[in-house]
């Protein structure tokens, strides 16, 4: 079996893996980091998501084989105590109800602040769009993606 060599949350890891295997299977499975979920298995739900070379990705559709020389950045390594301003509004507008779909959320929303620093409703709308909330708080999610660009403008 193949070893990858990644570089997950800036921190070096060598895994041993079929080359099929989805990024998610080798972040829950093979590093216990378990954060990032499981939701539909083919890219439709936005739970697995997370930033390959700063783009919020599926890690569920992305093969270990594809990914060995980029940069590789789970719900975990946004920051290490939650003070990264999308995790400070999520708390402060009180986004979550079940919670599951929340890291592929904020991985979402943080990747489109670092791109787009002052957006408006309709652009946040439409780049969170790609996330399903089972639970519909779709507009606190808004209203936090809101307050995050604020705070890190």
């Amino acid at each position: 079996m193949p070893v990858y060599n990644l570089k997950i949350n800036g921190k070096a890891h060598a895994i041993e893996a079929d080359q099929d295997t989805p990024l998610l299977w080798v972040l829950r499975d093979h590093l216990d980091m378990v954060g990032t979920k499981f939701g539909c298995g083919i890219g439709q739900c936005g739970a697995c998501t997370v930033h390959i070379d700063g783009s919020a990705t599926r890690s569920c559709l992305l093969q270990v084989s594809m990914i060995e020389d980029s940069e590789i950045t789970t719900i975990e390594g946004i920051s290490e105590d939650g003070t990264h301003p999308v995790q400070q509004a999520w708390k402060e507008i009180d986004v979550p109800q079940c919670g599951y779909c929340q890291a592929g959320q904020i991985m979402s929303a943080t990747a489109f602040l670092n791109e787009k620093k002052n957006p408006n409703r309709s652009e946040i709308r439409d780049a969170m769009s790609g996330n399903i909330c089972r639970c519909a708080s779709y507009n606190r999610i808004e209203k936090a993606v809101e307050l995050a660009a604020s705070k890190m403008s």
